[in-house]
Formats: structure tokens, sequence, C-alpha cells
């Protein structure tokens, strides 16, 4: 990725270079006047330009239009505070209007380039009847590069979301036709959760109580209409960084530091809620505890570095085998477990023995070379009549029945 800072104080460079680098991995190049602007933007391509408006070869904001010309997202520098300058800048299109005041101007853009580079992945739903406000909204997310959809009312808003579960932020308007916005938060939220989706409310009602009405109904924030780009843009972003705060501290509890599979505390978490729910609809589950084979002899042999990418490789084959039906975690060392919700022992026994097999035939690709990797499994099945300990603890036998009888190997218990 790279940026490009077109500034003629060598300060104000210096201190944007320093920031970017150290914010994200990227090139920056500076550019003190226009002429070398034109230089570089016609040598390389750019993500974003950051540009100051009043340059020695042009000081009539012009390299802004040239920037925007390239339909290359630009942030705008200034010393000056002029109302009149920033509402037509933002009109331009700009991604946002920076006043150089102190070091925290220069840090909130080199965040802001940072929350730029985020907004690519992120999906936001648009939901409003009126085709020119979803449309002006529509415009502000892209000038942020967000990945945008739309709705025309709260019953095609919740079809949408159903389609497409990745999406982050949905932004509502409150009067649309069979299902305001009040009613689709409140269905929304029986299925997404704070963690998983935020909300922000939208309308041009007069009436004060609204912000309290959708933000008890579960939005995460509100904006009255009509309002400026620049309060938009910093409730939109200050709602998904809040997001991503949550999800980070979601996955320091729920995912293993290393392998990022889930750790034992939401494996146990998370069957100790299923268990009842099996037992009461007779359903099945397998509950699998593999163990890599020789692992001391690993870290033994080539340290713990070559140890942890040979943990992190076996991971990713356990999730790409089974991570897109069941259920996988590391609960400690080199032990993993895999549960089967859904199949007898016999039908986990069959993937068990599958992924065995190519995991002998594939070798490990690690920093000392390649590694020849076994594991040695433990399957049981659930009795309706156990806790997740005692049927952990089944799989347990059955790990040590595989390794006794010479590893590489699974081995079923029967209840």
């Amino acid at each position: 990725m790279r940026i490009l800072v077109v500034e003629d104080s060598q300060v104000v460079s210096r201190v944007m270079r320093h920031l970017l680098t150290q914010e994200l991995c990227c090139e920056v190049d500076v550019a003190p006047d226009m002429a070398s602007a034109k230089q570089l933007l016609a040598q390389n391509e750019y993500f974003v330009a950051i540009t100051d408006l009043n340059l020695p070869d042009a000081q009539e904001g012009e390299i802004v239009k040239f920037v925007l010309a390239k339909q290359i997202p630009c942030i705008v520098l200034t010393g000056s505070w002029d109302a009149e300058q920033r509402e037509r800048l933002l009109q331009l299109g700009i991604v946002d209007y920076v006043f150089k005041e102190n070091r925290f101007s220069y840090e909130y853009t080199a965040k802001l380039v940072k929350r730029l580079c985020r907004n690519q992945s992120v999906k936001v739903l648009v939901a409003d009847d009126s085709l020119v406000s979803r449309k002006f909204i529509r415009s502000l997310l892209e000038q942020h590069l967000f990945q945008v959809i739309e709705a025309d009312d709260g019953i095609s808003a919740l079809s949408t979301l159903n389609d497409n579960p990745d999406i982050k932020l949905l932004i509502t308007d409150y009067n649309m036709p069979g299902l305001d916005g009040f009613e689709l938060i409140i269905k929304v939220r029986e299925r997404f959760s704070r963690e998983e989706l935020a909300i922000i409310g939208l309308s041009s009602d007069s009436d004060e109580s609204l912000s309290a009405r959708f933000i008890k109904n579960g939005a995460n924030d509100f904006l009255q209409k009509p309002f400026v780009h620049e309060e938009f843009h910093c409730r939109v972003l200050n709602t998904l960084d809040a997001l991503d705060m949550v999800t980070r501290l979601w996955e320091q509890a729920n995912l293993d530091y290393l392998t990022n599979v889930f750790n034992r505390r939401y494996f146990f978490n998370l069957y100790e809620e299923k268990l009842p729910v099996i037992t009461q609809k007779q359903g099945s589950l397998s509950l699998a505890l593999l163990d890599i084979d020789f692992f001391k002899k690993v870290n033994d042999t080539y340290g713990h570095d070559v140890g942890d990418e040979v943990l992190i490789e076996f991971a990713n084959r356990l999730q790409q085998s089974f991570s897109a039906h069941f259920t996988v975690a590391r609960i400690g060392g080199e032990e993993f477990v895999v549960g089967f919700k859904g199949l007898n022992v016999e039908k986990a026994y069959v993937l068990l023995d599958r992924f065995r097999m190519q995991l002998e035939l594939t070798p490990f690709e690690t920093s000392k070379g390649s590694l020849n990797i076994s594991v040695s499994s433990g399957v049981a099945e659930f009795t309706h009549s156990e806790t997740i300990d005692e049927l952990l603890n089944r799989a347990d036998q059955g790990l040590y029945e595989a390794k006794d009888g010479g590893r590489n190997l699974v081995c079923i218990v029967e209840s």
C-alpha cells in the first residue's frame, strides 16, 4: 500500500511519515509542491493522498481537485479554518478536513487512513424508503471506502441481513412503510448481538425522545437529520471502532492466542449450553480429543519456535477439515478437541481417520525444513446423561488407547 503526502512543511511531512509507517505497513511518498505531486501521481498508484491546501505553486487548493479527479481518496490538512472553504471541500467529496492544530490532528489523520484500509472489507446496510436519502448516505459511506448495500424498507432490510450475515453496520431510518426503524431493530437484535452488528438510527422527526427510544430498542447510536458530513462520519467511525474493540476483547477471551482456534473456556461454555438442548431433542454429539504424536521431541530437537509453527499449521488443517460444520478448539499444549454436533461416533470416526491419513501423507513445512507429523485421537459419543467433563474424559480414554496402541490411530470409546 502506498500513500502520498503533499506538504511543503518538512516538519509536518516527517511527522506524517512517521505516524503512517507506525500505524500501517506502507510506503509513504512526500511531495513539497503540486508539480512534484503530479509527477508522483503519474508514476505510482496511491491508496490515499493527504494534502495541504496551500502549496507554493498552488495556493487555492488546486491539488485537491487534481487528486479527486484521479479517484484517489483525499484527506485535506490545513493551517487555517475557513467555514466556507470547508463546506466547499466537503461537497467535492473529500474524506475529511483536518485542522493542523497539534500532534493529535496528525495522529487522527494516521488512524483515519488505517480505518479506511479496514473499511474496504466492511459491509454497511442502509435502510431508508427515500431514494434521495439512501443515495446521499451511500455517497458519504463510499467516500470512506465501505461496501454499501441498500434496502428501501424494513422488510427488505431484514431479508438482506439474513442473506448477508457478515454485514457489520446497519443504518436505518425511523419512518418506513411495513416495518419501521424501531420494529426493524427489535427483530434484528433477536438474531444479531451488539458484538456482531452495530446499528445507527436516523430520523428527521422532531420528537426529542427518538434518540433514547432508538438506543433502548438496541441501536448503538442515533443521528438527527439533516446532519453535516463530519458528524455522520464521526458517528459511523466511533461506532465501528467500539465494535472492533468489543470484537478484540471477545477474541482475547475466547480464541487461543497462538493458533487462533477457540480456546478451552469457549469450548466448555458452548457445550455446557448445547448439551441440555441435545438431550431434549435426542440429538447426536461426538467429541474427539486429538494429540500431536511425539510433540515434545519436536520442541527438544528443533526448538519451541518450530514447535509453535507445527501447532499453528496443525490448527489450520483442523479448521480446514472441520470448522465449516463443527467446533475446533485447543484445550492445552498439543491437545485439541473437535465437537461433532449431529454425528454419531461411527461417522465422526470416518472423518477423523480421513484427517489422520491426510496429515500423515502431507509433511509440515517449517523454518527448519519439512517434518512428518502424525496424530492420535480418541472419540466418544454423548450418552445424554453425562456432563461435558465426563464426555471429554471418555474421549481421553480413547486417546490413551491410541497412544498405547502405537500412535497414529483413532480409537472409539464405547458408551
